[in-house]
């Protein structure tokens, strides 16, 4: 414990607020595994978007608007919005501006942590690993191509078909998730993503970037490094991969 910590609230040095989708059970549990001391996560969920731009994302901001709002009155420092696929989908202009206009406080997304993070790494090809079908990784390999990201391979498990299917997302063991990881990964590629915050990849990272030699960034280390940073935590987390340890 750290000199004066017994005489601290427990978010000390920051509250970090997330959204995520009702289904997801694996964002808070690898942000709270992540989180140094003095650092506290707390949670929001919100319905399902299967195709949140069928109506011009309104439903989706709706929902984002009123999940920012019950974080706020956490009173936390910084809001994420942990959902890589609607995050991708929705502009971010218009993402991060009703959050922060709805909770009154700083936001990060998904989508733009992961490119801040690919772009702390220096990283420009990448191999990508996902729970998902192919048009929601064709989906994903477009919008990183749009942001100057390559994706050199792809491949997901097709999951995220229906409830039923999503709902397995998050029970799929560490093991079975580096052999898939393990399995997109390509010599040209620079880095290795793994996309999904209800994905359970945060126990191989550091395996798996022993193993291939390059960085290994999954959807809830930059999300979570992302809304550290944000919050003005500049500490280094050792064992979930280069980005946290190095950036």
């Amino acid at each position: 414990m750290q000199d004066g910590a017994a005489d601290r609230n427990a978010s000390w040095r920051a509250r970090i607020g997330v959204i995520v989708p009702v289904s997801n059970t694996m964002n808070e549990v690898e942000f709270n595994r992540m989180a140094p001391s003095g650092v506290t996560v707390h949670c929001t969920r919100e319905p399902l978007h299967k195709d949140p731009g069928a109506d011009d994302f309104r439903a989706m901001l709706h929902d984002a608007a009123r999940s920012a709002e019950a974080l706020a009155a956490c009173k936390v420092d910084v809001i994420a919005y942990g959902c890589t696929a609607n995050s991708m989908a929705c502009p971010a202009d218009r993402l991060l501006g009703t959050m922060e206009k709805a909770g009154g406080t700083r936001s990060v997304t998904t989508a733009g942590a992961i490119l801040a993070a690919l772009k702390a790494l220096g990283v420009r090809r990448i191999a990508m690993a996902t729970p998902y079908t192919q048009a929601t990784n064709d989906h994903e390999v477009e919008f990183l191509h749009e942001h100057g990201i390559e994706v050199v391979a792809h491949a997901g498990l097709g999951l995220n078909v229906d409830l039923a299917g999503i709902q397995k997302i998050s029970r799929v063991p560490p093991e079975a998730v580096l052999t898939h990881a393990r399995s997109v990964d390509r010599k040209e590629a620079d880095a290795l993503l793994i996309c999904c915050t209800d994905f359970g990849a945060l126990p191989v990272v550091d395996r798996l970037e022993k193993e291939l030699g390059k960085p290994v960034i999954t959807s809830n280390t930059a999300t979570f490094w992302a809304a550290l940073r944000t919050a003005g935590v500049k500490d280094k987390v050792p064992g979930c991969g280069r980005l946290l340890a190095e950036h």
